[in-house]
């Protein structure tokens, strides 16, 4: 039997999005990486399964939108908001350059597989699964590799590289051996979800709707194929604590007594189990950069605080990761210093929206802002289209939670 290898350039913690699209990118320029991740692929996250636009981006570079339109999924192209009062509008995501602009809603038991096939055909990346992570390698104050168990066997192992990468989800070994895991309640979402097939009025948007049963978070239905949906419910941890709301409980109340959704679940079937996760918000930074390590993803804690959406950001993390980890394997400097440039380069991109975003959750929290925006955006096609370009187009939201934009909601 021939010796297990255990020297790489790069190893990532975790093959979902972010682990699988950097080993994609860092393979196709001749780095040699070693994916490690506890299940075994294809395998079920839970989430609401929604890919937005920013993802699509990254998802064209990695050449995989033709085998996701092969698989099981959802085009989507816009979105329905409604308010605690019943108020309704729904817009379309602006085209661009003259093209119809769209995200998709895939479960993540087909998304996630096709980013790790992607990785797995590469001759540069090594993957192991059904293998968990248990440390990391320091030599002085500089991460060398990482120390892992075989699910299967229950072996021992141990690998070397010159960069660890943690991609391993909201709940990272890696960050938690690099001391950065803890997440204050205000700056930490629990949810819900479950599928349903037979919801009455599905169309090609996503739903987001605030109600009182979960305010200041939000229900949502996300059409996904063949007539299924993912539906589900939202909240931060301190308020559903202050609350004390049964998320599922919750859930079941909007469907089947609140008067916007029960006419449309009443025929409706769930298909498999609720299941309940908790996610670190990007409200609050996180250090990304060490000496030979770096984060990202959720890992990074880069989930968006208004939608919760965290799969545009892993993408985005993993692509802005690629270069500098390149480049530090060129100049053979592993430093913290080094990764810093990372570190810069996801606050410069994701920064400003997901600040935004946490203006957004918060004033989320204002029934009487919520009742009075939805309501007049339901009137008025001018005000409409601004949140429909502040949702979607990179750099726009800013400007609708700005004083300026707040001025122009109440006088468009």
């Amino acid at each position: 039997m021939p010796k297990k290898e255990t020297k790489f350039d790069v190893i990532i913690s975790g093959a979902g999005p972010a682990g699988s699209a950097c080993a994609t990118f860092l393979a196709r320029k001749g780095i040699k990486v070693l994916v490690l991740d506890k299940a075994r692929f294809p395998r079920d996250k839970t989430c609401g399964d929604a890919i937005s636009g920013k993802s699509v981006s990254v998802i064209r570079e990695l050449g995989l939108e033709k085998e996701i339109e092969k698989n099981y999924h959802a085009k989507i192209y816009g979105v329905t908001l409604s308010s605690p009062n019943g108020n309704m509008f729904t817009v379309d995501i602006p085209e661009r350059q003259g093209l119809k602009s769209y995200g998709y809603c895939a479960r993540r038991e087909v998304f996630d597989n096709i980013v790790f096939q992607t990785a797995s055909k590469e001759k540069n990346v090594t993957i192991m699964q059904r293998t968990q992570v248990t440390g990391l390698r320091i030599e002085g104050n500089v991460v060398k590799g990482i120390t892992a168990t075989s699910l299967e066997n229950n072996e021992a192992l141990e690998f070397d590289a010159k960069i660890v990468v943690g991609a391993d989800g909201a709940h990272s070994p890696v960050a938690s051996a690099l001391g950065v895991n803890k997440v204050e309640n205000e700056h930490y979402c629990t949810a819900v979800r479950a599928y349903y097939e037979g919801i009455g009025g599905l169309t090609d948007k996503i739903e987001i709707h605030f109600i009182d049963e979960v305010m200041p978070g939000y229900f949502w239905i996300f059409p996904l194929e063949n007539g299924m949906a993912n539906v589900g419910v939202g909240m931060l941890f301190s308020d559903l604590k202050k609350r004390n709301i049964n998320l599922k409980h919750a859930m079941h109340n909007a469907m089947h007594n609140n008067a916007l959704f029960k006419k449309r679940f009443a025929n409706a079937k769930q298909a498999g189990e609720i299941k309940g996760w908790t996610l670190p918000l990007g409200s609050k930074r996180r250090k990304l950069a060490f000496n030979g390590a770096v984060l990202l993803g959720d890992a990074g804690s880069l989930i968006d605080p208004f939608s919760g959406e965290g799969v545009g950001n892993a993408l985005t993390s993993a692509k802005l990761a690629a270069p500098v980890i390149e480049k530090a394997l060129r100049t053979n400097d592993f430093s913290e210093n080094t990764f810093k440039e990372y570190e810069e380069n996801v606050w410069k991109e994701l920064g400003p929206e997901l600040e935004t975003s946490y203006k957004m959750q918060r004033l989320g929290r204002y029934k009487w802002l919520l009742n009075f925006t939805i309501g007049k955006a339901a009137r008025k096609k001018e005000l409409r289209d601004l949140i429909a370009h502040s949702l979607v187009q990179e750099g726009a939201m800013k400007n609708l939670v700005s004083p300026l934009g707040l001025i122009r909601m109440f006088f468009l």
